[in-house]
């Protein structure tokens, strides 16, 4: 190897000198200042063996940040905080050729004048104004990032050239510029209140923001609803109205959900019986054309799921869509899928009975009951099946149930959808708005009208804007009221900041004002107070704590309809008759859980009566891959599978310790030391009871705890009737475990395209 002493290193002007080791000790030794466990000898023996001759002043940088990160562990986790504020000072060089960074308004002015910010922030915002929103900013709390945050922050969300990777923003400029953008349309004389406490909330990481918020707002590109939610009806112009409004929002970083449930069967008539109809899969590989056409910001094509009943006359050909095997004919692999599910057919299955199958153009007004009317549609059902004029297939229910779950299985990627669940714990009634389809990731639950084109007033395309309250953050119920507040006030707004590529949506949008605010943090939460997902120990707080949330949340909109008025479709919701969540939930799960309500629920039913609401809906627990990694947070609701995890990004592999682990190792349930989902469902019951939307809940199987390392059909049956049971809207993926390194997680799927992961 070269001594180092005659190592050369090249300039950004291109002139080589001889590296100055001792400016890199200074710089490794601020890092390390006030962090346990770290050793600057360590990182910079790491470093110096992969210094070359003529190597870059970047790629030394890049050199000691990843040896700092390679030095990550459950025993030495401050390395993450090390390698983060290297990563920060080598981002604030790029940025701003210095490591100060410059005046708010000097910046703003600089970035509006080059293209990469919004006009209107200069135009809305006076010089006073500026002046003291950079003397509140503290650019110090940059470095609370921990490692995966700040690669996360520099790959994903901090405006850039994404082309020579040249960053021209640091985190706290993200953070109080989306405030300032967020609440320019306030008063004067309220919103710096306002953008300073958003601001505060953000950056210390008591709010998580979603992707598409935290890289968009205060650029020129406004849609930044997470996830869009489309359905399709049973004719040729509708099909063609989903189809742009698929790669319409596709090209805006959306996730989709497509409702396809409604298209007719293989071999129906068509005009009189002119033509026999092509079935479905024809067109669902033209929606998945329509979703993989458009790059999403040159990262990925897009993302979609796609929803149909498992009554559809096509099911067995549509339950193994997702299948490897089979040839390109019969299979349409790169979407995802939701099955939907009712009463009637989770009776059949218990009953040992068979499932009629038809095709929804045969039986008129079934497609319709079955979100609108379960006991309609049991009626029609029954009738229909004894009708010898319409076409229908009969199967026994156990096989198909059985083939259902052996795909849910196999592919962890065919989803679960209880429609019935979606509509009489709903905030809407379904007689006026029923819950058809939900969205990419499982958690949004909203109203949505097929389009006859793609101009079309009349049509619903359902937007759902999200964001999450941190409980790691929280000591007493009542720290959630701030962030609850500060995100309903945030993300109204938003509503009306943005741009909508299609009316309908626009429409649905503005009259709804749908929000889906969630949590991260969960698995830091329960290991805080002591208890675990398996043993029922986090029933009683759970139901304490997301009682306080969906309160909080309501409380917010309430105050909020007060000022600005109650959303035009008030009256299509059940809270416009004084319904709420804790009224329709499923008695059940009072035999798991007879937890007490501890707020003032009436005093608020009765504020909600007189006033209304400003949002349709208030809360949807989503996935949350990249945006728990800002926080340094476990991913929304779920279990880690590492104490320190891998999560594989396209920027390489990034380690993430949990939260306190030096003090909290021993409380950490991981994801594989579960016995079963037993626990994990129950706990999502109880959530549901007060989520107003629904929840992105996962199973996961490991098959060494089998006989033949197989997972037997009677369990995975045994799990989807509990969390149907319990009153659970929808079933994520299915995860199995497969031997290979537990703590690798990779983040890389559809949802981490930005598009509903928060």
């Amino acid at each position: 190897m070269t001594h180092m002493d005659n190592i050369k290193v090249m300039k950004r002007d291109g002139r080589l000198e001889p590296i100055d080791l001792d400016k890199i000790h200074k710089v490794i030794t601020w890092a390390a200042e006030g962090l346990d466990n770290v050793s600057v000898s360590q990182v910079e023996l790491k470093s110096h063996i992969q210094f070359y001759d003529g190597i870059k002043t970047r790629d030394i940088h890049e050199t000691i940040i990843k040896a700092a990160a390679d030095l990550i562990s459950e025993d030495t986790p401050d390395y993450q905080y090390l390698a983060a504020r290297l990563a920060i000072f080598h981002l604030r060089k790029i940025a701003y050729n210095q490591f100060e960074p410059p005046h708010l308004f000097d910046h703003v002015t600089k970035l509006t004048e080059a293209g990469k910010y919004d006009q209107h922030i200069l135009q809305d915002y006076s010089r006073e104004e500026f002046d003291e929103l950079n003397d509140y900013i503290d650019h110090w709390r940059d470095m609370n990032l921990a490692y995966a945050a700040a690669e996360q922050m520099a790959g994903k969300y901090l405006v850039q050239d994404r082309v020579t990777k040249t960053v021209y923003e640091s985190p706290q400029f993200l953070y109080v510029l989306v405030g300032m953008c967020l609440f320019a349309s306030y008063d004067k004389s309220e919103r710096m209140h306002y953008v300073k406490r958003f601001y505060d909330a953000a950056s210390t990481f008591k709010i998580s923001l979603p992707t598409p918020i935290m890289s968009g707002v205060r650029t020129p590109s406004r849609q930044f609803s997470s996830c869009v939610l489309i359905e399709c009806g049973d004719s040729l112009d509708s099909i063609n109205a989903t189809t742009s409004a698929i790669v319409r929002y596709v090209s805006q970083r959306a996730g989709i959900g497509i409702n396809a449930g409604n298209i007719r069967a293989l071999g129906s008539p068509i005009r009189g019986g002119e033509a026999q109809h092509t079935g479905c899969i024809p067109f669902y590989k033209l929606f998945q054309t329509a979703v993989k056409c458009c790059s999403q910001g040159g990262v990925r094509g897009g993302a979609a799921t796609l929803f149909y009943p498992l009554w559809h006359l096509e099911v067995e050909s549509l339950l193994v869509l997702k299948n490897n095997r089979g040839v390109e004919d019969n299979r349409v692999r790169h979407m995802d899928y939701g099955v939907q599910i009712n009463r009637t057919l989770y009776t059949r299955l218990i009953k040992g009975e068979d499932i009629a199958l038809f095709s929804p153009s045969d039986v008129p007004g079934l497609y319709e009951a079955f979100f609108a009317d379960q006991d309609k549609f049991e009626a029609l059902y029954t009738k229909y099946e004894k009708d010898d004029n319409i076409r229908k297939r009969h199967v026994p229910a156990a096989d198909l149930f059985s083939l259902l779950m052996q795909e849910r299985a196999s592919t962890g990627r065919i989803y679960i959808q209880n429609v019935d669940h979606c509509n009489t714990h709903s905030p809407f009634d379904p007689t006026v708005a029923p819950i058809r389809q939900s969205n990419l990731c499982m958690e949004i639950a909203l109203p949505t009208k097929p389009l006859d084109n793609i101009n079309d007033e009349e049509g619903e395309i359902a937007l759902c804007t999200l964001s999450a309250v941190n409980l790691g953050e929280v000591d007493s119920l009542e720290d959630i009221e701030e962030p609850a507040e500060l995100i309903v006030r945030a993300l109204d707004a938003l509503l009306d900041y943005q741009d909508y590529p299609v009316k309908a949506a626009e429409n649905g949008s503005m009259n709804r004002r749908t929000l889906g605010v969630g949590v991260i943090n969960y698995a830091y939460y329960l290991a805080k107070n002591g208890t675990r997902y398996s043993d029922g120990s986090a029933l009683g707080l759970t139901h304490q704590t997301f009682e306080a949330l969906q309160y909080y949340l309501l409380k917010a909109s309430n105050k909020l309809a007060k000022e600005k008025g109650a959303c035009p479709a008030f009256n299509e919701t059940t809270y416009s008759q004084g319904i709420l969540p804790i009224d329709t939930y499923k008695a059940d799960l009072d035999k798991v859980c007879n937890e007490p309500l501890r707020l003032d629920w009436e005093a608020l039913r009765q504020e909600i009566k007189t006033h209304g609401l400003r949002n349709s809906t208030l809360s949807a627990l989503m996935p949350s891959e990249t945006s728990s990694q800002i926080a340094n947070a476990t991913n929304g609701i779920e279990p880690p599978r590492g104490l320190v995890s891998v999560k594989a990004s396209k920027d390489g592999i990034l380690k993430q310790v949990v939260p306190d682990i030096l003090n909290l190792k021993g409380n950490y349930e991981l994801l594989w030391q579960m016995p079963n989902n037993d626990g994990y469902l129950k706990l999502v019951a109880v959530m549901q009871k007060f989520i107003d939307q629904s929840i992105s809940a996962n199973t996961n199987y490991d098959p060494t705890r089998f006989e033949g390392n197989r997972v037997p059909m009677k369990v995975l049956l045994k799990d989807l009737l509990t969390a149907y049971k319990l009153g659970v809207k929808t079933l994520y993926y299915h995860n199995t475990r497969d031997g290979a390194n537990d703590a690798q997680a990779d983040i890389d799927d559809g949802c981490a395209s930005g598009a509903c992961k928060l």
